[in-house]
């Protein structure tokens, strides 16, 4: 007999993040909003390329929903977007550093270990 998946797993503090911060662009897009401070749409899109506008736009909404993507809308002509991190996305900043540091430490294991037989 199979126990349901959310009373199973429901209150896990790792299945809570993961299920805020799920899918391919999620996590680089919390990147690049921490590197960059303050980001325009245009620029955001652009910088993840070849991300579609209709998923950014859809893991945008989903973060924000969240609360952690902040989303200001300037009322100009052209009308322009801004986002950043909450406070609460901000909170993700040394986990998104840790991140950032095994990648760079594992992307090109090859050519670090070649590098160590100098």
């Amino acid at each position: 007999m199979s126990m349901d998946f959310n009373l199973k797993f429901g209150n896990c503090p790792i299945y809570y993040t993961i299920s805020k911060i799920e899918g391919k662009w999620k996590w680089v897009i919390l990147y690049k909003l921490y590197r960059c401070k303050v980001i325009r749409y245009n620029r955001l899109w652009y910088e993840l390329q070849p991300i579609a506008h209709r998923t950014l736009s859809k893991q945008l909404k989903e973060l924000e929903a969240d609360g952690l993507v902040h989303r200001e809308q300037y009322n100009e002509v052209p009308p322009r977007v801004e986002y950043s991190l909450t406070e609460d996305g901000e909170t993700l900043t040394p986990i998104l550093e840790l991140m950032s540091e095994w990648g760079e430490r594992h992307i090109n294991p090859k050519q670090k270990v070649s590098d160590h037989q100098d």
